[in-house]
């Protein structure tokens, strides 16, 4: 039931102690600012460095040779091995139940391309289907090289977003050509990068893949490769695939099998995991000053209480002499401890979540570690909530003494 009188003087009692109210809330508001804004400002960098991965497979593995450091089989060290698609075709063969996705490159030189008047320096590649479901990019006109191309050895290549805008400018690139080493190839396709900032989105959209049998011709390799990135079960370690596959590398190559150099791997699986490892303990961290911070703020609320118990004893005293009752005291105690830890942790949640929204709208798009800050809204009103609670426990302590005090004592307290 609503008590007019109570809340009056709770209120009453605030405007008397001004400073000593504010500097209490302080300890509160920060206490649940420091929580909040940590855990966005943590959440915005974790978004920041994911986004750098775009929609790259997570459980993708590069593999590549260099050159052996070790002899073996009557074989001298520093040979390079020359990858081919016989070794694609062998993994493929082995480990049919473990791989989803796998797609070998081959770099093609390229020199100048052209279209009418304009020109630019671009990476190309040969390369297979599979790479649209591995790699950070989407198609945003036309379509990525397909299986007939690869059959029939097309003289067709996809272009990156920024090949487009360079050689094509605002026209419709597809059905056109380019040229690559004097032979003239159709555009079918536009993609995109799906990373967002940094050098490496930039380079992907400077990009032009040609269907990997038709690298293999025009440079003269016919089975040749670079290196490949495949895609392993997601029900499966990447780490538990790894050496298998480099073991097959090293079998057909006759590669010593404990060179360290002779074939090597990127597991992007790994890093990932290292990335959210990291990200893990940042927000632990941020937990720990968070509750350390709102726990300095309650026990101060406590401290407070026990003052104005000690303040008020002659009054209490008063009370109880005219018939006050235990509840009483303690609810009007309490009342002031959860007043006080409420609307000082509200407008923490409040400044706080406020300052990660401007930053939000600082940041944009433009910065390459840091996207999006964010709080989880659940997160906020249950600290709110236990943070409420916690004051109130802590104003339970003096609100109990309070109620302890007898009468004729209280009243001999000057």
């Amino acid at each position: 039931m609503f008590d007019r009188d109570k809340w009056q003087e709770i209120f009453d009692t605030i405007r008397k102690h001004k400073l000593r109210t504010f500097l209490t809330a302080l300890g509160v508001w920060w206490g649940i600012f420091m929580l909040v804004f940590l855990m966005g400002a943590g959440q915005g960098l974790q978004n920041g460095v994911v986004r750098m991965f775009g929609t790259h497979a997570k459980n993708a593995l590069y593999v590549w040779t260099q050159r052996t450091t070790m002899p073996y089989e009557g074989l001298a060290p520093g040979r390079y091995p020359q990858l081919t698609y016989d070794d694609i075709v062998a993994i493929e063969t082995r480990y049919s139940d473990l791989i989803e996705h796998i797609a070998p490159r081959l770099f093609v030189p390229s020199g100048e391309v052209t279209h009418g008047l304009q020109k630019g320096s671009y990476t190309v590649r040969g390369e297979r289907p599979d790479l649209l479901q591995i790699e950070a990019m989407e198609m945003v006109n036309g379509r990525f090289i397909n299986k007939l191309d690869m059959e029939q050895k097309r003289k067709v290549v996809t272009i990156g977003k920024r090949v487009r805008e360079v050689l094509f400018g605002e026209e419709d690139p597809i059905g056109q050509y380019v040229k690559i080493s004097g032979a003239e190839y159709l555009v079918v396709g536009v993609f995109a990068s799906t990373r967002r900032g940094g050098e490496n989105a930039a380079e992907d959209e400077e990009t032009i893949f040609m269907p990997l049998t038709t690298a293999q011709q025009v440079t003269n390799r016919p089975r040749d490769i670079n290196w490949f990135v495949c895609t392993i079960d997601p029900r499966v370690r990447v780490s538990s695939v790894e050496e298998k596959i480099k073991d097959v590398i090293r079998d057909r190559h006759k590669i010593h099998p404990d060179d360290p150099q002779g074939v090597r791997s990127d597991n992007i699986e790994e890093e990932f995991r290292e990335i959210m490892g990291l990200f893990f303990g940042i927000k632990f961290l941020v937990w720990i000053v968070g509750i350390g911070s709102l726990l300095a703020g309650i026990i101060g609320v406590g401290n407070i209480m026990l003052i104005v118990v000690k303040e008020r004893t002659r009054e209490i005293g008063i009370r109880k002499a005219l018939g006050a009752t235990p509840g009483s005291i303690v609810s009007m105690i309490l009342l002031e401890s959860v007043v006080i830890t409420a609307v000082a942790g509200y407008l923490g949640l409040l400044s706080s979540t406020g300052l990660i929204y401007l930053m939000q709208v600082a940041v944009g798009e433009d910065v390459q570690f840091f996207a999006n800050p964010q709080v989880n809204l659940g997160v906020g009103l249950t600290a709110l909530l236990i943070l409420v609670v916690a004051g109130a426990l802590t104003g339970l302590v003096p609100a109990l003494t309070a109620a302890r005090v007898q009468p004729v004592v209280a009243l001999k307290d000057e």
